[in-house]
């Protein structure tokens, strides 16, 4: 059985490197795409301090990302490609951080409380196929460490599950 330790969160390269190693071992021999997603957000939002919601939205057509497993509050359920942050990532393919969601224009209010927001692309061999994103309610809450950090984690995640039909 899995048991999230904690973790000194002085350095965030290290920070993010031992949750690195235990998102490793949470998914290791689950290749399931939801099972793992849903552990995922789940082990990030128990780890990562400052957080209100985390979570992944799945493009379900070129013009669509649509809710996936998260953790916080009740979230918008579809996200049109270029629209809000998430929209937005897919559309310029690229990993998002915004210090302040009132300050981007196009932001999408799924929770009132959140003012900084961090997304990151999930990406296999076909392409993009969806998002990772972590929403604070404290503005500039990420950095590029956050970044680096939740990049690696989403591709622990991407190359741990299984996107066949």
């Amino acid at each position: 059985m899995f048991a999230a330790t904690a973790i000194d969160t002085s350095s965030k390269p290290a920070f993010y490197d031992e949750l690195a190693r235990q998102l490793k071992a949470l998914l290791e021999g689950e290749r399931d795409s939801i099972a793992n997603a849903a552990n995922t957000s789940a082990l990030i939002y128990q780890m990562v301090p400052d957080l209100n919601w985390a979570g992944f939205y799945f493009l379900q057509s070129d013009e669509e990302l649509v809710l996936g497993p998260f953790q916080g509050k009740p979230a918008c359920v579809r996200i049109a490609v270029g629209k809000g942050v998430c929209g937005t990532a897919v559309d310029l393919d690229m990993s998002m951080l915004i210090k302040d969601v009132h300050d981007f224009p196009g932001h999408i209010a799924c929770d009132a409380d959140s003012r900084s927001e961090l997304v990151v692309l999930l990406r296999d061999a076909e392409g993009v196929f969806g998002v990772l994103d972590l929403d604070s309610p404290l503005p500039g809450r990420f950095d590029k460490e956050d970044q680096a950090g939740i990049e690696k984690l989403a591709a622990i995640y991407v190359a741990a599950s299984s996107f066949e039909d």
